[in-house]
């Protein structure tokens, strides 16, 4: 490859999105403080920031359960079923508070499995102060980290990759042994503030779904010699030192840089070979035609991959991703107009829940599942009413998600109250406060950064004297991956056997938090079958099932009780 047809191929002004047949490399400045983040880091933890483009609709995403009826009569051609229906919301967790309790579109049965395992949390009503409810100007908001009336020229990604390590010089070093990885990947072609830092370029590369097309576009640019002036391009070394001469190095470096982070890429990606999950393709139910390939899957299955690179610590150090889902823009057909379970949003809804899943395993597989924490984005939510096309309109607040181990389980916040007027859903959380909770807790930053440096301003409690902002605890991620089986457990479990010696009869008390087969059965001290007590469907919550035991000898006996992902079993002596 020549230096002229690379300099042919990317605008010259500095910071614009650099392009090779299309494709957006953005790589990384030549000042900044985040050169080191991959060498210098305290951890490995990952970020991946999932975009859901256009306003997702977090009432028919996050039901509210205890409000079903009002929910139902302020949206009633889009809403989704809660009963008399082969496809109704899927209860999501009966152990909170009935104020509280929230069902899941039916196309996330995946998210409710992943929230079972305690690999999901739900933060109800985010959004920011004053939402204008602008595609743009949200979206832009949300990448800076600002309010409504904030202009940053950086994103708060941005600033948290120069705050997080010491200044160094860009390019002479870089990349090196040490730090052969980009500190940020965004899969797609978009430019992205929420990688800019302040007076600096993004700190991130931008690459397609496949680092193989990557890699060969940047090695099959054409050049040729050139002649009678500097081979490189460069203007006379009177100008050496001048902005004209600093911007041209820097462009000219750029070849090199490019080339070496494509073959890293590469060579990662090859090295890690592919993955032995089955990943959702397409949406296997009515809905547009546009909508039915799941577009998250390989932008999942590339990270999990760079992530593995072989093993042993062999992936790639970079810190945060971002990909990106489109089509949640829905003013019309929202819904099939003669099934408000299908349509674009619903299988949006299935791509990410379904890619989510499939991705968690991935990452399982790789050994590499404790490194990752994913978070939803959307610039705003929709209206609680309804519009006449079977879709809505912009609104403000919605729900975010997140997923992985390093999540605190569980919901975060409670359900709008629907009996207002009010056409659109109330803030309980800045997004700033979930951003932050993330940075403290997860990637493991000073609270102190955060308030100061990374989220400028009064964003949550108010300003402190000097001004500053203030950090505000949220339980979204955890600091140290611990288990999740007492969670689990207060949702799937044998809650009592009584009495235990029985004689005639006895009481078997237990609870599940999903609507599931279950199957209950006992054993001798052998582990040979005696008798199935249970095998049948039931609904969340708690049941009970009393046995006669009448014909059956004294003696030590074994129940198993088995329900979706609850096995489980309890000792029975038998006295008769």
């Amino acid at each position: 490859m020549r230096r002229r047809d690379f300099l042919k191929k990317i605008p010259v002004a500095a910071g614009a999105s650099l392009t090779l047949n299309s494709i957006p490399v953005r790589v990384m400045a030549e000042r900044g403080h985040f050169l080191r983040l991959a060498e210098t880091s305290s951890n490995d933890r990952v970020l991946i920031i999932l975009q859901m483009h256009g306003g997702n609709d977090g009432l028919n995403t996050i039901i509210p359960v205890d409000q079903y009826d009002l929910y139902y009569s302020r949206r009633a051609n889009i809403a989704i079923p809660a009963r008399n229906s082969v496809r109704k919301y899927i209860p999501l967790d009966s152990t909170l508070d009935l104020q509280d309790q929230v069902g899941l579109h039916p196309d996330m049965i995946d998210a409710k499995d992943l929230y079972d395992r305690g690999r999901m949390t739900v933060v109800q009503g985010v959004s920011y102060p004053n939402n204008n409810g602008s595609h743009f100007r949200g979206r832009d908001i949300w990448h800076m980290g600002g309010g409504p009336d904030d202009y940053y020229s950086s994103g708060w990604v941005g600033r948290y990759l120069q705050q997080e390590i010491s200044p160094q010089i860009y390019p002479d070093d870089f990349p090196n042994d040490n730090c052969p990885d980009p500190l940020a990947i965004e899969l797609g072609s978009d430019v992205s503030l929420i990688f800019h830092q302040q007076g600096n370029i993004p700190s991130s590369i931008s690459l397609p779904s496949n680092p193989e097309r990557f890699a060969r576009f940047v090695d099959e640019l054409e050049g040729f010699d050139d002649q009678l002036i500097d081979p490189r391009g460069k203007p006379p070394i009177e100008l050496n030192n001048t902005p004209y001469g600093r911007e041209m190095d820097w462009i000219l470096g750029l070849e090199d840089k490019t080339e070496d982070y494509a073959a890293r890429l590469l060579e990662v990606y090859q090295a890690a070979g592919n993955t032995s999950i089955t990943y959702p393709e397409v949406y296997p139910f009515n809905a547009p035609t546009g909508s039915l390939r799941n577009g998250l899957t390989p932008q999942l299955q590339l990270i999990a991959r760079l992530l593995d690179g072989g093993g042993a610590g062999q992936g790639v150090q970079t810190k945060v991703f971002l990909v990106r889902i489109g089509g949640f823009d829905t003013h019309a057909d929202q819904v099939e107009s003669y099934d408000p379970t299908m349509g674009g949003h619903a299988s949006r809804l299935y791509h990410i829940s379904a890619a989510m899943k499939a991705f968690q395993e991935d990452l399982r597989a790789r050994g590499v599942e404790d490194r990752v924490l994913t978070v939803t984005t959307s610039e705003f939510g929709r209206r609680i009413d309804s519009n006449g096309s079977f879709g809505t309109d912009h609104g403000t607040g919605g729900p975010m998600l997140l997923f992985g181990k390093g999540v605190n389980p569980g919901v975060v916040g409670t359900n709008h109250d629907l009996s207002t007027r009010a056409g659109n859903i109330s803030m309980q959380h800045d997004y700033r406060q979930v951003y932050a909770n993330i940075l403290k807790d997860w990637m493991q930053v000073d609270e102190d950064v955060i308030s100061n440096n990374i989220f400028f301003g009064n964003f949550i409690n108010g300003p402190k004297e000097d001004g500053s902002g203030v950090y505000e605890p949220l339980p979204v991620a955890v600091q140290q991956i611990t288990s999740t089986q007492g969670f689990f457990n207060e949702r799937f479990k044998i809650s009592r056997v009584y009495p235990n010696p029985a004689k005639e009869k006895v009481t078997i008390e237990f609870f599940i938090n999903t609507e599931n087969n279950v199957k209950i059965e006992l054993f001798d001290s052998r582990g040979r079958s005696i008798q199935v007590l249970l095998n049948e469907r039931r609904a969340p919550g708690e049941h009970r099932l009393e046995s006669n035991l009448s014909t059956l000898k004294s003696g030590h006996y074994i129940l198993k009780m088995e329900s979706g992902l609850l096995k489980e079993s309890k000792k029975l002596l038998i006295a008769n």
